[in-house]
């Protein structure tokens, strides 16, 4: 299975009461499907995983595989600190119908290289779906080096994608050159995207795309034909929104986007709250009406 263009991490939407708003999580994936884009992602940071219970967790999933199957592929977040507790989220979403799995590198546990390989081939070697690392030093405390990677790689026949969020182009550019063909490698950050499939890279995890997916389709298939030149016009006219939509921790700039323009309720649960200041809000409202988004 090979993983290419661009894959939705998607928002997890709540009521005002900060229960799981089921009704206005079906129009997201539905909006997405309409869209054309390649896959979704649910249950990722994005979507504020930590924050959901277990039965939460795997309901967002079942809700997904079930509105999409045969439509999008899914990719299901099933990451955690907790070995145990990955492979139990990875199995449920094998057994849902997940087409593969996210997993994140484990967050806060700060493991060696060795632990973190054995939590991986823990987790692979308990499924049979496709596994997508999920590389994110800067929220989890540690970088699975690409060494590491290249030997998941090569114990693991399922582990055939990476998610690189590093933010370091040279490394990007490294697992892509050593981990050669039938291997996607998909940048974690909308603004680097072009950059990597540039480097012979497969796509993008998006956040943008909860807003604009039709428009990060058209980006990344301009790029992966080989139309560069009109991809990086399009791009730049995004750029201003992939800036923004990091103005605070994500999720909050963009469920906050996405609330302006009637998608979803802008509610977050603990520790994630509404954007920090007017000022933010403010320039944020900007970028959105200068797209046409508001």
């Amino acid at each position: 299975m090979e993983f290419r263009g661009v894959y939705t991490a998607l928002v997890t939407p709540f009521n005002t009461d900060g229960t799981l708003d089921e009704k206005t999580y079906e129009k997201l994936v539905e909006r997405q499907i309409e869209s054309g884009i390649a896959g979704i992602v649910p249950c990722g940071t994005t979507g504020e995983s930590p924050t959901l219970s277990l039965d939460e967790h795997e309901h967002v999933i079942d809700v997904a595989v079930e509105l999409a199957k045969g439509k999008c592929t899914v990719i299901a977040g099933a990451g955690s600190n907790c070995t145990a507790e990955a492979t139990r989220l990875s199995i449920h979403a094998q057994e849902a119908g997940a087409d593969a799995i996210l997993s994140v590198n484990p967050y806060y546990n700060k493991p060696s290289q060795l632990g973190l390989y054995r939590h991986f081939k823990a987790i692979a070697d308990a499924v049979d779906i496709p596994v997508v690392l999920y590389n994110i030093a800067g929220r989890t405390g540690v970088n699975l080096e690409t060494d590491t990677l290249l030997k998941l790689q090569q114990d693991c026949s399922n582990v055939i994608a990476v998610k690189e969020a590093s933010g370091n182009i040279q490394q990007m550019r490294d697992v892509i050159q050593r981990t050669g063909n039938g291997f996607s490698v998909l940048s974690g950050d909308d603004g680097m995207a072009l950059d990597l499939i540039k480097a012979g890279g497969h796509g993008v995890i998006s956040v943008a795309s909860n807003l604009i997916p039709d428009k990060m389709s058209r980006i990344v298939t301009l790029a992966l034909e080989g139309r560069m030149d009109d991809a990086s016009a399009l791009n730049d006219e995004l750029s201003t929104l992939y800036e923004i939509l990091f103005i605070e921790t994500n999720p909050i700039p963009v469920k906050t986007a996405m609330s302006m323009m009637g998608l979803c309720e802008e509610v977050f649960r603990l520790p994630l709250c509404e954007l920090s200041s007017d000022d933010n809000r403010a320039r944020l409202t900007s970028v959105l009406k200068s797209l046409s988004l508001l």
